[in-house]
């Protein structure tokens, strides 16, 4: 933006990027800090620094394009990690962090309790940094997933967003901080919704994968996993999921809208995509997540042997990167 300033169009930095923090002061949120980002390309956003500076409500050009849960946002001290909570708390938002130590369903994996999609989210990040460089926001935060004579793993995350720009991209260096290995299990669960989401939308996925359906009704919609329907009532919901070879992203188009969303991601961590199908009245939405399992909870997935683990004292980077564009509107 210096060149703006020094050429005297703008006097304050404000006039075309916002970065503010505030604090929600009623309802279920209560308490919880919330960062705005809103850029000059249009893009609007809610980072959560205490849900492990996930992302929540997203629009570009004033449209909205992620998925709210009925739910909206909680503040974490309302989350009960234990049986079906999940349901009741559960936000949506543009990214939601699921481990780092299970996903999917609650489980009971060597005597240790795990809850519906880990504990990532329900925990406040730490060290928050928020401030433009140049011509990029970047906040940046620390997440530690810990127990007392157990694991110790430490998530280093940076949300990037160009000034001008239309993507979030988020950085993680995920550390296991003990002297042990560590099986870690993650999701960046994104999710999208209307009016982005709806019966006009068309899913675009590379042609070299392998899709597999996880249950009997989602293999009904083989075939149709890339159009969308409108709402059905009480419609049960379907997950595939894509085994990329080389292409790790996706793209989704709204031509009625005018439109674009890409999403990329490290696929040397993230090996598979998981896509959320849910048609449903009141539920309906897309999800499209980047994962290193396959959602089966700790302990099915290593009965499956497919539990990745993090050598003692060593670290991987994950990277997601959601973008929007415009389309010919039709």
């Amino acid at each position: 933006m210096m060149k703006e300033i020094l050429e005297g169009y703008i006097g304050n930095p404000a006039q075309l990027v916002t970065l503010r923090r505030v604090t929600v002061s009623e309802g279920r949120a209560r308490g919880s800090g919330i960062i705005e980002i809103r850029t000059a390309g249009g893009l609007e956003l809610d980072l959560l620094p205490d849900a492990g500076l996930d992302v929540g409500q997203c629009r570009y050009r004033g449209l909205n394009m992620s998925w709210t849960c009925k739910n909206g946002y909680d503040s974490p001290a309302l989350i009960g990690n234990y049986e079906e909570e999940f349901t009741n708390t559960f936000p949506g938002g543009l990214i939601y962090t699921c481990g780092l130590r299970s996903v999917g369903p609650a489980n009971r994996d060597n005597g240790e309790w795990q809850p519906v999609h880990g504990r990532f989210h329900s925990i406040p990040a730490d060290n928050i940094r928020a401030e433009i460089e140049g011509d990029c926001i970047i906040v940046s935060g620390t997440v530690r997933e810990t127990a007392l004579f157990g694991h110790v793993l430490e998530v280093k995350r940076t949300v990037r967003v160009p000034v001008r720009g239309s993507f979030v991209e988020v950085v993680d260096r995920v550390e296991n901080q003990s002297p042990k290995d560590e099986e870690i299990m993650m999701i960046y669960h994104c999710n999208f919704g209307y009016p982005l989401l709806s019966e006009k939308a068309r899913l675009v996925l590379p042609e070299e994968r392998k899709t597999v359906p996880r249950t009997e009704f989602a293999k009904t919609g083989l075939g149709r996993e890339c159009v969308f329907d409108r709402p059905v009532p009480g419609e049960e919901e379907r997950v595939f999921f894509h085994e990329m070879k080389k292409d790790f992203s996706a793209r989704l188009d709204n031509p009625g809208l005018g439109v674009s969303m890409t999403i990329s991601w490290s696929g040397d961590t993230l090996p598979v995509l998981a896509q959320w199908r849910s048609m449903a009245s009141g539920d309906y939405v897309l999800g499209l997540e980047p994962t290193n399992n396959y959602i089966m909870g700790r302990h099915a997935e290593r009965d499956n042997g497919t539990l990745k683990v993090l050598p003692a004292f060593s670290s991987q980077t994950n990277k997601v990167k959601i973008e929007f564009s415009d389309l010919e509107t039709l």
